[in-house]
């Protein structure tokens, strides 16, 4: 479990009891970046994107990965970037088990010294046998296995609505969510800076109705928005714009595992890569 720590805002002088967010490592364990205690907040005024990212160590297997910088969105309106603790080398370390690990290392081999002398066991059971290799390691897993094609689940058609101004635009994105199953869509708190966002349960959406295409790092800020406020409780997003992508935007969706879609005055998204694909076949 992540150790909770006090945490001050500097701007109002309120208290909080804060505790990271856990994500989940290539290896399955959760990694969580640690907290520094004896650190204060700092109030984000200007974001950029390498202040929003933290390299942390996993405690299992090890692997440095770059994760969300913790921030706490305090009462009075103000949002805070709290410090992590940061090792020698550089990177965070979520309480790594190395300790742990040595003393499972002990016991191995005291188990391995506790057997006689001359009592060898067979090839393989320790020991490679004369003129045989040893086995390989096996290959890390990725960290994102896509599910395999499958039919959509049954589910009536899509109403299209036809696009006339933005509102419509963010309507239709409402309807199709719906559609897959996010329910109790509505407004979200925060406005991006360009376009409209649409939260429900588990789902973080944002509709761009400009006549431009959606850049790169307009799929970077959603997905980063989506990170850094799902908590405990995962949460995915996905992007609806009615001018297309950049190519940029397309590669780095693909990366980040966003679905996107595309709209018309029609009113029917139409899904433009894997990861869209996959949600209109899983849904909600």
């Amino acid at each position: 479990m992540v150790p909770t720590v006090p945490i001050r805002c500097p701007e109002c002088g309120r208290e909080h009891l804060y505790a990271p967010p856990s994500y989940p490592c290539a290896c399955g364990a959760p990694v969580a970046p640690p907290v520094a205690r004896d650190a204060a907040a700092v109030p984000v005024v200007d974001r950029t994107w390498a202040e929003e990212w933290v390299t942390a160590c996993c405690g299992a297997c090890g692997r440095e990965g770059h994760w969300p910088q913790p921030e706490l969105d305090c009462t009075c309106g103000a949002v805070l970037r709290i410090p992590v603790a940061v090792s020698a080398d550089g990177a965070a370390s979520d309480g790594a088990t190395a300790d742990e690990a040595s003393e499972d290392g002990a016991s191995t081999d005291g188990a391995a010294q506790a057997g006689h002398p001359g009592d060898a066991g067979p090839p393989g059971d320790g020991e490679a046998a004369p003129g045989h290799d040893r086995a390989a390691p096996a290959p890390a897993l990725p960290s994102h296995i896509p599910l395999p094609r499958t039919a959509p689940r049954p589910r009536p058609a899509f109403r299209p609505v036809t696009i006339r101004d933005a509102r419509d635009a963010v309507t239709v994105a409402a309807l199709y969510l719906r559609w897959l199953g996010y329910l109790n869509t509505r407004s979200a708190a925060r406005r991006p800076p360009s376009g409209s966002r649409i939260t429900a349960r588990g789902m973080l959406a944002q509709v761009e109705p400009a006549l431009r295409p959606t850049t790169l790092r307009d799929v970077e800020c959603l997905w980063l928005t989506a990170m850094t406020e799902a908590g405990d409780t995962p949460v995915a997003c996905a992007f609806f714009s009615l001018a297309g992508y950049t190519s940029g935007a397309r590669t780095r969706a693909d990366t980040l595992g966003v679905p996107l879609f595309t709209m018309d005055a029609t009113g029917t998204p139409q899904p433009i890569n894997s990861a869209a694909d996959e949600l209109v076949a899983t849904g909600a």
